[in-house]
């Protein structure tokens, strides 16, 4: 079985970001709160996003197209779920140092570059598909 190069690399970033996030994990004094929000994380991806997704793709997508949309949708959706405690906080924070960044910025940024990859990867298989078809 080949393996792409691509999923070798996405699999190896995914791996190293696990271990950080578990690094991270060893500075919690409560794990209640951690517990809960990847309980909540899991009920609302099981859900509600995937099952959107599904149908979006299912409705929305030809069929040469879908993997890729519903990769990115599901993304987006990943994206958005941890981006919501701190795009539903109305206000300033009392300390400026919490939340330092512009998060509605960078979520939208994020999902633009989501968008782009996800059209790359569209362009990059229509290239492939009609190299492969023969001149009519």
């Amino acid at each position: 079985m080949r393996v792409s190069m691509l999923r070798v690399l996405t699999g190896a970033v995914g791996l190293v970001l696990m271990g950080v996030g578990a690094s991270l994990l060893s500075d919690v004094t409560d794990p209640t709160g951690v517990l809960v929000w990847l309980g909540g994380a899991l009920v609302l991806h099981d859900v509600v996003i995937a099952p959107l997704v599904l149908l979006i793709g299912l409705v929305l997508v030809r069929r040469g197209v879908r993997g890729p949309v519903r990769g990115a949708l599901l993304v987006a959706g990943a994206l958005t779920a941890v981006a919501l405690p701190v795009l539903l906080r109305p206000g300033k924070p009392a300390n400026s140092s919490v939340l330092p960044l512009d998060y509605p910025r960078n979520w939208l940024l994020t999902l633009g570059v989501v968008a782009t990859v996800t059209a790359l990867v569209l362009a990059a298989r229509g290239t492939r598909r009609s190299r492969r078809r023969p001149p009519s």
